[in-house]
């Protein structure tokens, strides 16, 4: 029997896991505008970039149940960041693997996922893979993107100096602009 041919953009999961069937591709980084879009803005996604990704689905047998239905994600990129000491982009290489039980129903999927540590989703007819795992990708975004050692410190302004005889307390200056006249 031949495998049927599964569209990682409407993915029936149900039947894929039922088969046990296996995707994988690369999409362009840019078809992923959300991951895209937190790219540094002096280092958008060039055409040759990519994100690589593969999907296994499984049926799991189940004493007394219904067969449970996984699905199994892997996805990695590399997008460029800002640093946020020296405000200059930086390669960030991003992976992420997730196993995801599909049950019938947002309310089961629900109860299950407060229950569970697995992640559970309620099983839907079509399934965008590409949303899936954009939303992965996302999830391991680094909260403050860094270099270990930054290739050249940031420069600053210097501030101008304080006069000389300016006042150390700050309500001191206050009090010397109260006592000036508004211009008509």
């Amino acid at each position: 029997m031949k495998a049927r041919g599964f569209d990682p953009l409407r993915l029936d999961v149900a039947a894929f896991a039922k088969e046990a069937g296996r995707l994988e591709g690369d999409w362009p980084l840019a078809a992923l505008a959300r991951l895209a879009e937190s790219a540094a803005p002096e280092a958008p996604p060039r055409d040759t970039d990519r994100v690589r990704w593969q999907a296994q689905g499984e049926s799991r047998t189940v004493r007394g149940g219904p067969a449970q239905v996984w699905l199994h994600v892997e996805a990695g990129t590399e997008v460029a960041l800002q640093c946020q000491r020296c405000l200059q982009p930086m390669p960030v290489a991003l992976a992420a693997q997730r196993s995801f039980l599909f049950v019938p129903g947002e309310g089961t999927a629900a109860e299950l996922d407060a229950e569970s540590e697995d992640d559970v989703l309620a099983l839907t007819r079509s399934l965008n893979l590409q949303e899936l795992v954009e939303d992965e990708l996302l999830l391991v975004l680094p909260l403050v993107p860094r270099h270990d050692r930054c290739p050249s410190p940031l420069v600053v302004a210097e501030e101008a100096e304080a006069p000389v005889d300016a006042p150390l307390h700050p309500f001191a200056a206050l009090a010397g602009l109260k006592g000036r006249t508004r211009p008509n």
